[in-house]
């Protein structure tokens, strides 16, 4: 292979990894009119398009799909031996992109700005929708830099790292019907229910924990995230069990009762998760590193106070 040759299967990596021209340019420090004119020459050389045109990101044909999967892990080896990562948050360039759930971007967003703008103001970091079924397919294919969610350590190629454990709380509007009695596993059987399904599932380990007790639930009402789901139990006669954590902010409104859940619910081990491939990126162990000190800083206050006003 020609040394042009390789300069190109380089530039085309980050390309496949940024998904776009612009980000590509600037992670690789190089003029976006430089890395345009490395792709005339891909396409000339590997006489396929390789991208096409996707709103303000590209996607890639399946000749660069195809050619991408057996290039990249070569690629991040041999670069690795030859010239391992280095990382300066202060003068680095580069857009991460995190798959998570809304109550996970609200407890970590403003934190994680605020840090950019004292310790790395030229990243980026871009949202993207997350449901336990993608977090594999985006991780192979990287569309994304870094999953957080629930943990699955049966993932070939992917690596976790443990945050916490989410407990339940059951939550209901504060004059409820239910408030007026001690809530036992019958009546909130028998209660409508919303329940938060990101997949849209409309199953949980709530109508297991049920159907062990020979109980069903009707579940009335389904929405795909979290912050969606406090100001319609607010409003109405549902109920919910939602992660204690996210309570937390709706303490003070007093429109809420909380109560501890009649049934047993098991906890949900919630991870960070990334492919094997980016094990010793730099970047992202500082991200990681920085993620998980926010939720240890945040979690712990937030889970007491809420245990604590339902134990009042």
């Amino acid at each position: 292979m020609r040394p042009q040759e390789l300069k190109l299967l380089v530039i085309f990596d980050v390309i496949m990894t940024e998904k776009s021209i612009t980000q590509a340019a600037e992670r690789l420090s190089m003029t976006q009119p430089a890395v345009s004119n490395a792709v005339s020459r891909m396409r000339v050389l590997w006489k396929d398009k390789l991208f096409v045109p996707d709103g303000r990101r590209i996607q890639p044909t399946t000749y660069a799909n195809n050619l991408w999967g057996k290039i990249r892990d070569p690629l991040h080896n041999i670069n690795q031996a030859i010239e391992p990562e280095q990382f300066d948050a202060k003068s680095a360039k580069r857009t991460f992109r995190v798959a998570l759930p809304d109550i996970a971007l609200d407890a970590l967003w403003l934190d994680l700005r605020k840090l950019f703008e004292c310790e790395a103001p030229g990243l980026n970091l871009h949202a993207v929708p997350y449901t336990i079924a993608c977090t594999k397919p985006i991780l192979d294919a990287a569309d994304v830099d870094l999953v957080i969610g629930q943990s699955n350590r049966s993932l070939e190629n992917i690596c976790l790292e443990h945050l916490f454990d989410t407990s339940y709380v059951c939550v209901m509007r504060k004059n409820h019907p239910l408030t007026k009695q001690t809530l036992t596993v019958e009546a909130f059987a028998v209660a409508e229910h919303l329940l938060v399904s990101l997949s849209g599932d409309i199953t949980s380990p709530v109508d297991q924990a049920l159907q062990q007790l020979g109980l069903t639930r009707r579940v009335a009402f389904t929405v795909n995230s979290f912050s969606s789901a406090v100001p319609i139990i607010k409003e109405s006669n549902l109920i919910a069990i939602l992660p204690t954590d996210l309570i937390y902010n709706h303490l003070a409104c007093g429109e809420l009762a909380i109560a501890h859940p009649p049934i047993d619910i098991p906890h949900s081990s919630i991870s960070m998760l990334w492919h094997k491939r980016q094990s010793a990126d730099k970047g992202l162990i500082w991200l990681r590193k920085h993620i998980k000190q926010i939720f240890i800083k945040r979690r712990t206050h937030q889970v007491d106070t809420v245990m604590n006003f339902i134990n009042s």
